[in-house]
């Protein structure tokens, strides 16, 4: 399935992987601009063409029959975006005790406009002393691209804008709900 995979992604669709950070056995992905659904399609092929997988958040509205067991078998986590949970210190304890952690978090946290990035990604991250992995999608000239990673410092005001700072290049699929 895998080389189908890469072959439907690399062939077939024509995209490129500029990946040149290494997976450490825990991570955090930042995967940005997110500007459509279709940005976990390919975050879920590329993450399948290159034989890796990692959980991801998601609203849980998107968890409703038949696609709730779908999502969650794929790795997916619902999120209650309208109570204040401690989420990132549960995640952030899952991490610590397991062997390996992958986490995809899209830190815009809409497909809409916004300058307001979410920081629930950079606090899982700090908090289990995990590096975030900033992966870009660039639908313009059809790449996926991880050439940095940030180790959280508690910095965050300092550590979002250099976040932001490496996916300003990237072109969303809707460019225009892309805000840096």
């Amino acid at each position: 399935m895998q080389h189908f995979l890469r072959f439907l992604l690399y062939r077939l669709m024509g995209w490129t992987a500029d990946v040149t950070v290494a997976f450490p056995p825990k991570y955090v992905i930042a995967l940005a601009p997110h500007t459509s659904n279709w940005d976990f399609i390919m975050g879920l092929l590329y993450s399948r063409a290159e034989g890796f997988r990692c959980e991801f958040l998601m609203k849980k509205e998107w968890f409703f029959w038949p696609l709730g067991p779908l999502f969650r078998r794929l790795g997916g986590i619902p999120v209650e975006r309208s109570r204040h949970t401690s989420m990132t210190d549960q995640l952030a304890t899952i991490a610590r005790e397991r062997d390996h952690f992958g986490l995809c978090v899209t830190p815009e946290g809409t497909r809409k406009p916004t300058a307001e990035w979410k920081h629930g990604f950079y606090y899982i991250a700090l908090k289990a002393e995990l590096p975030i992995l900033l992966f870009g999608l660039d639908y313009g000239q059809k790449r996926i691209v991880c050439t940095r990673q940030i180790i959280p410092s508690g910095d965050i005001d300092a550590q979002m804008a250099e976040i932001k700072d490496y996916f300003r290049p990237f072109r969303g699929k809707h460019p225009e709900n892309f805000l840096t």
